[in-house]
This record gives structure tokens, sequence and C-alpha cells, in this order.
């Protein structure tokens, strides 16, 4: 019979406004998987047949600590060089670990591919709830697509120091690619991962497992393999008190430095609302979802810090690192890896041979994120939220939504095509994979510990009476995170230096609060049920 408890207004047709609560049960549920998506409004359509360990490793290998914190090493060499990281990665990971907690407890009481905004939509409840599905929706897929591009772009820079160190380095002579090479081979890398992202979900699968496996496994050969075979080592004292001050930006105090260091661990540390996005394709998704959010980041928070460890203890002599003329033009742990081997026995293939397994773990980010990237715009289309919202959400007779997962494929690209034009415009637009991505996060944790406080009902993973609290600190460390990295990076502040974060999801802000109110306002009511007959 018609639904008459909507949580919003009927939306007409074939697709129902989403049950008010969770006792609605669809016809011909089988499995306690598929039933609890029926109460939740939807129809099993995407293959569940992903195990928690599967659904771990599509996260695991997203975060990818070799990814992160190889991209940005730079980045933390110049704001503080080793005191920063090593010290701002176990600081950074206590709180992104309170962010996923709350994030898990959440995703195991709505485990839906939608995830982040499906939450915000029920957690405000009638009034609100449109509203803030909409916003943390777009904020949710247009983070992903950012960080979709810069992982394959910085892949595609990765190749092409690799290429220039395999031809003699910058001191010898080797090829530097120029800029419209280097967006060639970012399209080449999207184009892979679209094919292999069009796989069946159980391909899918083995390869999650494999980048999970090749993540976790480089992460201790590079961090045993380069400080052992580097003839300078660095000393401990070194590693774990010297404090860059040094970084040519003329930024003099240590305070603002170290907050601006904590970046490359917080740019890291993302990417693990994957799991909640990949629930309707796991078993047990009401707990496998939430303990891959927690696993991936506390596993991520660990390897991860003896990675940094481990390649610090190679560091010797950072101006040179980070100076343009060196070997690799400036990639400060190419360079690492490349002396390393170079020093001991004459050549530096074997550093090449480790930027190899770097780049492999890379791809394999990439690869995974696409595969988050397309959930979600299944999910955010199928509730009808963007344009051409019926071409998105369809899936093959594979169970995959192909489209969407082309769709993510093409839009990374167009974002990275802004590095032709100018590097900082490309830098502002990538900023969003940090920022934008984390406002995502917390907009749900926001309604569930004020206008959700007494009414949320939770799922099988839970913080008890600790919830609240954890919600608060996670949202107060997001709103810290915000402005830190919303600081100038360098002085004085010119067109060229000015951190453009703030312009870039301010504008994002602007954009998805006009479009709400001069359009979507009259026409989305949230997420909305597609299955058409409910009892």
């Amino acid at each position: 019979m018609e639904n008459q408890i909507g949580a919003f207004e009927d939306g007409g047709g074939p697709y129902q406004s989403l049950p008010a609560n969770d006792d609605i049960i669809a016809v011909g549920s089988s499995s306690d998987d598929a039933h609890r998506l029926n109460q939740l409004g939807y129809k099993q359509e995407l293959s569940r047949s992903l195990s928690a360990i599967s659904n771990f490793s599509v996260t695991f290998s997203i975060i990818s600590v070799i990814t992160g914190l190889t991209t940005t090493f730079n980045y933390g060499l110049t704001y503080g060089g080793p005191m920063t990281m090593i010290w701002g990665w176990p600081i950074v990971g206590g709180f992104t670990l309170i962010v996923g907690l709350s994030m898990a407890e959440i995703c195991s009481a709505y485990p839906t591919s939608g995830g982040l905004y499906f939450w915000s939509a029920k957690l405000c409840g009638n009034d609100w709830g449109p509203l803030a599905s909409w916003l943390t929706g777009w904020f949710n897929i247009v983070g992903q697509w950012a960080v979709t591009t810069s992982i394959d772009f910085s892949l595609a820079q990765l190749i092409q120091v690799i290429i220039l160190l395999s031809t003699g380095g910058k001191n010898g002579g080797g090829y530097e690619a120029s800029k419209y090479v280097v967006i060639g081979i970012h399209g080449g890398i999207l184009l892979l991962h679209a094919i292999i992202n069009s796989l069946p979900i159980t391909w899918l699968s083995l390869f999650g497992q494999l980048a999970a496996l090749w993540n976790l496994v480089g992460v201790f050969v590079l961090m045993i393999l380069i400080p052992t075979v580097a003839k300078e080592k660095a000393s401990a004292k070194f590693v774990f008190t010297f404090f860059n001050t040094d970084n040519g930006d003329g930024i003099n105090s240590k305070v603002y430095i170290f907050v601006l260091g904590l970046l490359m661990s917080q740019y890291t540390l993302t990417g693990y609302d994957a799991s909640a996005h990949m629930t309707e394709e796991t078993k047990s998704a009401d707990k496998n979802g939430p303990k891959g959010i927690i696993s991936a980041i506390g596993i991520s928070v660990i390897v991860g810090w003896g990675y940094l460890l481990g390649i610090t203890f190679a560091v010797t002599n950072i101006p040179y690192l980070l100076s343009e003329n060196n070997d690799a033009g400036g990639y400060a742990i190419a360079e690492v890896f490349y002396l390393a081997f170079k020093n001991r026995y004459g050549n530096g293939i074997g550093g090449i041979i480790c930027l190899g397994v770097v780049a492999v773990a890379i791809f394999f980010c990439g690869m995974s994120s696409i595969t988050s990237n397309s959930r979600m715009a299944y999910a955010f289309s199928r509730d009808g939220a963007m344009p051409l919202s019926s071409v998105w959400h369809k899936v093959n007779k594979h169970e995959v939504p192909l489209n969407a997962v082309w769709l993510s494929a093409i839009i990374a690209f167009c974002m990275a095509l802004t590095s032709l034009g100018s590097i900082v415009a490309f830098q502002a637009m990538v900023s969003i994979a940090t920022i934008g991505l984390y406002i995502a996060y917390a907009l749900p944790i926001f309604f569930r510990v004020t206008l959700a406080r007494k009414s949320f009902t939770p799922g099988p993973f839970n913080l008890g009476r600790y919830g609240v609290l954890v919600g608060w600190i996670a949202v107060l460390w997001v709103a810290t995170i915000s402005v830190l990295f919303s600081l100038p990076v360098s002085y004085p502040i010119t067109d060229q230096t000015l951190n453009y974060t703030p312009v870039a999801v301010g504008g994002l802000l602007i954009l998805t609060v006009a479009s709400w109110i001069f359009s979507a306002r009259h026409w989305f009511k949230g997420p909305i049920t597609n299955i058409d007959d409910v009892l």
C-alpha cells in the first residue's frame, strides 16, 4: 500500500519518500542485509559479495599511507621537518580515529551506499533533512572527485620523476616531461582505473585485497630497506627533535610552522568513508562497515608512523632534498631513495625500483578511489540529486554502476586540466580533497550530537554513553583543521602565494547553497525509496 508516514513529502511516481521509522519491511527480502536495506527504503541492486576483509581492503588502499606520505613528503620537510612529521602524525592519527569512531557508529545504524548524505537526512528529520542531505552529499562527492584527481595526478608526476631518473636524472640530462605529457599520463591512468572498475565486484574485491596487501608489505619493505641501504643516516636526535624553520616562505613562528606541517598527515588520513559507500555490497554491513572504517584508520596510523620513521632516518640534507637542482628535480623522497642506492652501489637503480613499488601502491589507491566515487554517485543519483540522475544510477548485468564509474573518471580528468593553466588553480581545486571532504564527515556527526542527540537509534556497533562526547571532539577537530589549513602558507601574500583553500571551499559552499535556494528546495526531498511495494 502507499506509504503514508514518509520522513519527507511524497516524491510521486514510482519513488516514495523514505520511511520515518525502520519498521517497514519490503516484500521478498531474504537475507538480513537485504531486509535492513529494505527497511531503510532501498531494494538490493548491487551484488552483495564483499567480506569484512574486502571492505577493509578498499578503504585501507584509499588511505594508502605510501601514497599520502610519499606525495606530501616535500610539504612535511618544508614545514617543520622531522619533528612535525614524526610527532604530528600520531596527533592527527588520534583525532582522525575519533572522527572515524563517530562515523562508524552512524554507519552501523544506516548501512547504505549513500553514506554521509543519507545519514544527515535521517538524523535531521522532516524539517532540515533535505537541506542537510543536499549540503553533505555535494561536499562529499566533490571532495571525492578531488581526492581521485589528486591521487592520479600525483601518480602521473611520480612516473615523470621515475622517467627522469631512469634517463640520467636532472643533472645528467634526463628527460623532463612537459605539463602536457603529465596530463596525458594522468588521463591514461584514469582510463585504466575506469576499465578495472567496470569489472564485476568479485574482481574488484580481488584487486582490493591485493592492493591492501601491496600497501602493507610495501610499507614494511621500504621502511626497513631505505635506511638500511643508506650509507649516511640521520641520528635519532635529528629524527625526533630537529625542527626545520628554514621554509623560505617568510614564516618564522614555530607554532605556525608546526600546524601547517600537520596537513601532510591529515591529507593522508582521508577517504575512509569508502567503507560506508561499499556497505550495500558488504555482508553483515551494519557490523563490517564500521569495522572497515576503524581498522583501516588504526592500521594506517601504525604502519604510517613506521614508514615515516624509516624514511626520515635516511634524510640528512633537507635543503638539498628540496632543491629543484637535485637529480629528482626537487621531489624529495624520490631523491632519498635514489641517493640511498647510488651512494651504496654506484647507481640508483634500486631506488628507482623502490619508487616503482610506491607507484603501484598509488595506482591501487586511485583504483579504489574510483570505486568509492562511483558508489557515492550511484547512490546520490538514485535519490535524484544529480543532473541526469537516471543515467548515473543504472547498473549493468554484473550489478556494477558502470555509468557512475566513467563519470567519476571523466570529472577527475577535467579537474586536473586546471594544472595546464595555473598550478595555483589546480592546488585550490585539490584543496577540497581534505577540507571539503572533512566538512562532509563532520556534518552528520554534528547532527547526531545536536538534533538527533536523543532520537538516534544506534546499530550493532555503538559508542554507548560516550557517543556524544566522541562526536563533539570529532566536530571540534574538523572545525580546527578547517581554520588551520586555510591560513596563508607564505609571506608576503600575493596571487601566487595565497592559500586558495577557503576560496575553493567557500565557492563550493556558495554554489551548493545557491542551487538549493534557487532550485533544489522545490524538488529535492532527500533520500527517496525505490521500493514499489511496501507493506
